[in-house]
């Protein structure tokens, strides 16, 4: 293998019956990356995530791990461990039990697994656990021990599946940051499910965007959310002003029947185009100041900034501002060239995009 390339998926595909979950999906992983498949319910995400860890078998394609076939391997014979959002603990174990489960299984040495257990609980931060039961944990702690379960067996690559699912929102922020904190210390690789965008975005290293069992975009969070490849990816990435526009030439496009200055070119003139403008990229100023002009309609507190929607030119823009405009006010917007994003009318919707980029 080169590049670093330690997981290659090869056409693979997958259907229950008539319903197509993937269809010819190719995906690289390379070592040591935080890798997130991202979407939502229903767009082969979790069916990725489960042929890749042998819980589920392709129709067709093959899942190469360092340059082997390990598409017909069982998941016990795998160099990947699975946490999934069931945390899927044994009640009637304490929780040194629990992690000593599958070093057990493996006839490791006693003292082997005392060391190991020790070292998990310490890189989870529950040092002194040994003896709790599950059931007397909070749900952050039970979803910790499972971690610790999946790398006492030291994998290569740890597969994550919506694990903070079912917790509340500060748990889940706290161990997102955790998560971070021991991919970083085991130097291992994470593929991670969720539909949570925010979660992809703070955890991420390298971003897969699907959407009905194909594969939308693949890149950094950045690229992602200010470059998307599409209409779906910007609009399922963050909030998104998404505008049938004309690229009059290039540096140049007319939205809603006004001329904006803008960075990209070679998209032909007078062509139809999509315009992405993220709400934080717009500017309120004076209406004599504005390319455009519009109301103020709409006005919520989000603590952070404001959430405003303008009517201008017949649409409802979207704006976050950290300045107030009430409800009623004339204003005019304007939009940095390098905040508006030209995409291409799509021809299909089911183009895909077939390796991570550097």
């Amino acid at each position: 293998m080169t590049d670093n390339k330690l997981i290659n998926l090869v056409n693979i595909s997958k259907s229950y019956g008539d319903n197509i979950v993937l269809d010819e999906l190719n995906l690289y992983i390379r070592e040591n990356e935080f890798v997130t498949l991202l979407g939502p319910s229903g767009c082969g995400k979790t069916t990725t995530l489960r042929i890749i860890g042998g819980f589920e078998t392709p129709n067709q394609g093959q899942v190469i791990f360092e340059g082997r076939d390990i598409t017909k391997l069982p998941p016990n014979e795998r160099q990947l461990n699975t946490v999934f959002q069931k945390y899927a603990l044994f009640n009637h174990m304490t929780i040194a039990e629990n992690i000593a489960f599958g070093l057990k299984i493996k006839k490791k040495s006693k003292a082997y697994i005392m060391d190991k257990i020790k070292y998990a609980l310490k890189l989870v931060n529950l040092e002194g656990f040994e003896n709790r039961m599950p059931d007397s944990l909070s749900g952050g702690q039970q979803q910790r021990i499972a971690i610790a379960r999946a790398i006492v067996n030291e994998p290569k690559v740890l597969l994550l599946d919506e694990p903070l699912g079912a917790l509340d929102l500060k748990l889940r922020q706290d161990m997102q940051y955790e998560l971070i904190r021991l991919k970083n210390e085991l130097g291992i690789t994470f593929v991670y499910v969720t539909h949570d965008q925010e979660e992809a975005l703070t955890m991420s290293d390298t971003i897969v965007v699907m959407n009905q069992g194909y594969i939308q975009q693949i890149g950094t969070p950045e690229d992602i959310y200010n470059e998307p490849k599409n209409a779906f990816v910007a609009d399922f990435i963050g909030d998104s002003n998404i505008i049938a526009s004309t690229m009059v030439e290039d540096k140049l496009v007319n939205i809603l029947g006004a001329n904006f200055p803008c960075v990209d070119v070679g998209f032909g003139k007078n062509k139809p185009v999509d315009v992405v403008i993220r709400p934080e990229d717009i500017d309120l100023v004076k209406p004599e100041e504005g390319i455009i002009t519009g109301v103020v309609t709409s006005l919520l507190f989000k603590g952070v900034h404001y959430e405003m929607e303008v009517l201008a030119n017949g649409l409802e823009w979207l704006v976050h501002s950290t300045d107030l405009s009430p409800v009623g006010t004339q204003v005019g917007i304007k939009v940095d060239p390098y905040d508006i994003q030209i995409m291409n009318k799509p021809e299909s919707e089911d183009e895909q995009a077939v390796e991570i980029e550097e």
